[in-house]
This record gives structure tokens, C-alpha cells and sequence, in this order.
């Protein structure tokens, strides 16, 4: 499939999901035919810098009904979604963004311990997170560009005060619209973003 090709595609479908609302996204979801599915590598923080024995638990991640499905969003414009055809990620978008926060600073061996909120000890510290966009645009000239914008907040566990926000925001062009090619761009923005992301939020636990 052409990057022209999926442009109409893409519009089409986005226009239907636009329309439509939540109907054209479960039919989409729940198509008959198998998705390829693809994961996403944790890239871990800084093994120096403050130690500390202190918990941190991190919340499920905060998004759009759009965003928290296991689909790769497509934008073909600012106002119409769909989604890259025959292609899914492991797990809702929101768990995969969680675990690979929970690897990337578990990696460091900074922290005494580091989980999901579900379970665990009782955290001195709480990271929530925002997910702004997790996806791919399409360009009136038909290019492609991933997008992640993620922005993060360390609570205090024992009084709820914030002891830090940060917004964490960057994009890639990549080729061509082949599922692969695309899962590399966000492959490429996650290695790019996770070490920065688990540095901020350990020298704030």
C-alpha cells in the first residue's frame, strides 16, 4: 500500500469515525480479520545520579477514549481519527505506556521499589500520566509523522501534594505508511523520550 493509498483510506475511515462516533470505532475494533500486533522496547534511565529506598507506584495512565484502545491512531487531520489498518499494539495504549515507564526506571536500580499502583507495597511517592497524543499524522503532501506527548506528575503519597509536572512532547517523520516503518518511529521517539522521563520522575520520588 502506497502512502497515497492510506491518505484515502484514512480519510474515509477518519470521516466515518468523525460521523459516526463510537459505533465506527467498535466496528473497526472488532473487525474479523487478524491484526499484526507489535510492542514497544523500554529504553531505562540513568544508572547514576540519587539513590533512594523509597516506593514509587505508578497510576494507569489518563487519555482520550480515542487513545485508550490497543489500535495505532492515525490523524488524517486535525479533526478525524482512524486507525492503521491489520496493525494493533500488545495491550490498550495506556498499559503499554505504563509498563514501559515501570521498566525503563526499574532499569536504573535507583529506587527501592517501583510498580503499577494495582499492586505492591504502600508508595511514598505516586507518578500519574497524561497521554496528549500517541500517534501518527498524515500531511497534506501525504508524509507521516509519529507523535508522542505524555506529561507527567509526581505526587506525595502521604499528603497528595504535586511535587513536580512535566510535559514530554516530540515527533519523528517516518517513510511510508508500512506498519513496521511506523512502529520503528515510535520505537525511535520512546528511546528517545523514556531515559529523560524515568531521570525526571526519580529525582522527584
Amino acid at each position: 500500500m502506497t502512502p497515497i493509498q492510506l491518505t484515502r483510506r484514512v480519510a474515509l475511515l477518519g470521516g466515518a469515525v468523525a460521523l459516526g462516533g463510537c459505533g465506527a470505532v467498535s466496528a473497526l475494533n472488532t473487525a474479523a480479520s487478524p491484526l499484526d500486533t507489535y510492542d514497544l522496547t523500554p529504553r531505562a534511565g540513568s544508572t547514576g545520579g540519587r539513590r533512594t529506598q523509597r516506593t514509587l507506584l505508578l497510576a494507569l495512565p489518563d487519555a482520550a477514549a480515542a487513545i485508550s484502545t490497543d489500535r495505532i491512531m492515525i490523524r488524517p487531520n486535525a479533526a478525524a481519527i482512524t486507525y492503521l489498518p491489520q496493525a494493533r499494539w500488545t495491550d490498550e495504549l495506556p498499559r503499554v505506556v505504563q509498563s514501559l515507564l515501570v521498566r525503563s526506571i526499574s532499569a536504573t536500580g535507583r529506587i527501592g521499589y517501583v510498580g503499577r499502583s494495582d499492586g505492591g507495597p504502600v508508595p511514598d511517592s505516586a507518578l500519574l500520566t497524561r497521554i496528549d497524543a500517541f500517534d501518527v499524522s498524515v500531511g497534506a503532501d501525504g508524509s507521516f509523522t509519529v507523535l508522542i506527548d505524555i506529561t507527567l506528575t509526581v505526587l506525595d503519597d502521604r499528603d497528595q501534594r504535586v511535587i513536580g509536572t512535566q510535559r514530554f512532547s516530540q515527533s519523528v517523520p517516518v517513510g511510508n505508511d508500512n506498519p513496521v516503518t511506523i512502529v520503528a518511529g515510535f520505537q525511535a521517539l520512546v528511546d528517545a523520550m523514556l531515559p529523560g522521563m524515568a531521570d525526571w520522575a526519580l529525582d522527584r520520588a
